[in-house]
This record gives structure tokens, sequence and C-alpha cells, in this order.
């Protein structure tokens, strides 16, 4: 069963080849959706979509500074115009990092890694939802941190911490404010996951070794956060909204 069969989602931050972000287009195009990736390096977007291999009218590929309003609200009017004025879903999962103790941050620090991955939750979001608005539904899911639940311990500094927390606030806000319109917005706290997003260079291996002391001692998969992401996009998910999905091996728990 296609459990996005038509429908039309747009998904940041989806050039990393071991990313979330191409692991969930290519799961949202398995279960028959049109996809709209982005991402702020026109190249590796292109990549992306080159390697995803769906057709010109399943799969489109743009570039886009999630931080940017104007280039948020240039993007998705794109995605409305492949799609005839539809988008069904939004996955925020643009997203930096530094790793930096509190006292070495900068305020220029705190500004980039805000900007990205909480402004950039903020400027998507507001360009998609008057679309959703219009068809009287749709499903918002942002890319929060086990950081946010712990205050760190994975990787990136306080600000990053700061960022993915605010994530899950919006996100109870949206769904507040849109539930009306049949709206529901969902994040999900990823814990370690086999991605190349911290640019560590660390192995697959050495990441399954740190997590030995979570209860199913290993790290994560991109896979598996793109398969979080597929339940709260479709109707398995209709009655769930506001709430933060922790997919985490057991690192923590509510």
């Amino acid at each position: 069963m296609k459990l996005l069969q038509d429908r039309v989602a747009v998904i940041s931050g989806a050039a990393h080849p071991k990313g979330i972000g191409k692991a969930t287009a290519k799961l949202f195009l398995e279960h028959g959706a049109r996809v709209a990736i982005l991402d702020v390096d026109e190249a590796r977007i292109q990549e992306s979509a080159a390697d995803l291999g769906a057709p010109a009218a399943q799969l489109l590929a743009l570039a886009c500074d999630v931080g940017s309003d104007e280039q948020c609200r240039a993007a998705i009017d794109k995605v409305a115009a492949w799609s005839g004025g539809v988008v069904d879903v939004l996955v925020n999962n643009a997203a930096i990092t530094q790793k930096a103790t509190f006292r070495d941050i900068t305020p220029a620090d705190f500004e980039r890694i805000v900007r990205v991955n909480l402004t950039g939750v903020f400027n998507l979001s507001q360009a998609v939802i008057p679309f959703m608005v219009q068809r009287a539904g749709g499903s918002i899911i942002s890319i929060s941190s086990l950081s946010a639940q712990n205050g760190g311990g994975i990787f990136g500094g306080a600000h990053y911490c700061a960022a993915k927390a605010g994530v899950q606030g919006i996100t109870r806000a949206m769904a507040k404010e849109f539930g009306e319109h049949k709206i529901r917005a969902n994040a999900i706290a990823p814990g370690l996951i086999t991605t190349d997003f911290s640019r560590t260079g660390r192995s697959d291996e050495s990441k399954d070794d740190a997590a030995q002391a979570w209860p199913l001692r290993r790290a994560g998969r991109p896979h598996e956060i793109a398969g979080g992401c597929l339940f709260l996009a479709s109707d398995l998910s209709s009655y769930i909204t506001g709430t933060t999905l922790d997919i985490n091996g057991g690192a923590h728990m509510n």
C-alpha cells in the first residue's frame, strides 16, 4: 500500500548522500508522493535528484537557503507552479551544527545556527501554510534533536540545543493555531544517526560503539528517521498533532 499516493511533499536539506532528507525523499517517492527537495547547495541538490532517479513530473530539485524568507517563498511558489498549487506535506530537515562550549560561542555563531535550524523552520512553514489552509489539510514535520531533550551530549553546542528545542516549541504553536484547518504539526527528535551531518568523519561503526550504553545498543540509520516522517505525513497519524516523536534507540525516554 502506498501511503502518500499523489500527495505533494517538500523536504528541505535533502542534498547529503547519507542524510535524513534524501532518505525521506526516497521513501516518499516509493510511497507515491510527488516530492520537491530543497538545499542551499545547487549542485549537490541536483546530484541528489539525479541519484534518486525519479521523472521530472514526480521530483523537483531547487536551491533554497531556508534562513532567507525571500528564498523560501520563491521556492514554494516554484513548487506550487509545478504541483498545480498543492503542498500536502512539509519536512523541515535543513540543519547545521557547531560543536562549541558555551563560553566559546560568539553572537555570530549563535545567529548562524539559529538562522538555519529554527528560523528556517519558521520561514518554510509560513510559506507553505497558505496552500495547506486553502486545501483544508496538511502535515508539517520538523526535525528536532535528542540534544534538545538532553541539553547536548551528541554534537552541537548550547546554540544548537536551543534552536532544536525551539523547533519543538514552534511545532506545538503551529499545531494549536492551525488544527482548525486540519493541518497537523509534529516534530521528530533523532538520536545519534549514521549520517554525515556532523562532518566529524566518524565511521558508522564508531557511532554504534558510542551508543552501547543505550537500550538498542547502536546508532540509528537515516531510513529509520525517514520511516517516522512517513508515519507523520500519512493518514496513519491522522489524530496526532503537537507531539515530538523520539527516535533514539532509547537514549531518552519521556
